[in-house]
């Protein structure tokens, strides 16, 4: 029915979460037919970031070097790591708090029936970190879900062995809820009242 690189197009939007097949056709027919300057502009940013994003070698964020422009600042307070399940997550907190430590971005939840475990996590890494010297808190952040419980309990552990205070984010973000979708102040009041984990 459609040109088979239109076809292409409307399944490659797919992709994006939320977007099912008539959202994508609606976008791609938009793009060709009223926004073609928009579609390169697309093209040429998705390409380049595509090219040229990794992983931050200490926090795993995006970044455009080795390290990214939180874990390269000098003003941080290194003996804060906070860990979070995404990057979205760093730009809630950053956006939403005063907070001025580190981050560490587990890209995920432990979920043992999708296969996600402590490797998958790069909680190898996290240990190391621990393990520095530098860390003397570390603040779990993840979202209030069964799996982020579960994270945070594994995490809290994890800290203890290696003498670090483990503290928990207050819970005003809504049990079953996640950090990218909850409003700054919610979260700000969550970060300011954080425990230690018992």
């Amino acid at each position: 029915m459609f040109s088979k690189h239109v076809e292409r197009l409307i399944e490659a939007l797919r992709c994006l979460p939320g977007v099912g097949r008539r959202s994508a056709q609606r976008m791609a027919f938009h793009l060709l037919d009223r926004d073609r300057a928009g579609a390169a502009a697309l093209a040429g940013a998705l390409g380049a970031a595509l090219e040229r994003v990794v992983r931050c070698t200490e926090c795993r964020m995006f970044a455009d070097a080795e390290l990214c422009g939180i874990c390269a600042a000098s003003s941080r307070d290194r003996s804060l790591l906070c860990a979070v399940e995404s990057p979205a997550d760093v730009v809630a907190v950053e956006q939403a708090t005063g907070y001025r430590g580190l981050y560490f971005v587990l890209m995920g939840h432990l979920s043992p029936l999708d296969g996600i475990g402590p490797v998958e996590l790069g909680l190898d890494a996290l240990e190391r970190r621990l393990a520095s010297g530098e860390v003397a808190e570390l603040i779990i952040a993840t979202n209030p879900t069964v799996e982020g419980e579960a994270t945070a309990h594994y995490l809290a552990q994890l800290a203890r062995e290696h003498r670090i205070k483990p503290t928990r984010i207050a819970h005003g973000v809504p049990v079953g809820g996640e950090l990218e979708f909850v409003d700054g102040g919610t979260i700000a009041h969550a970060f300011s009242g954080r425990l230690e984990v018992k």
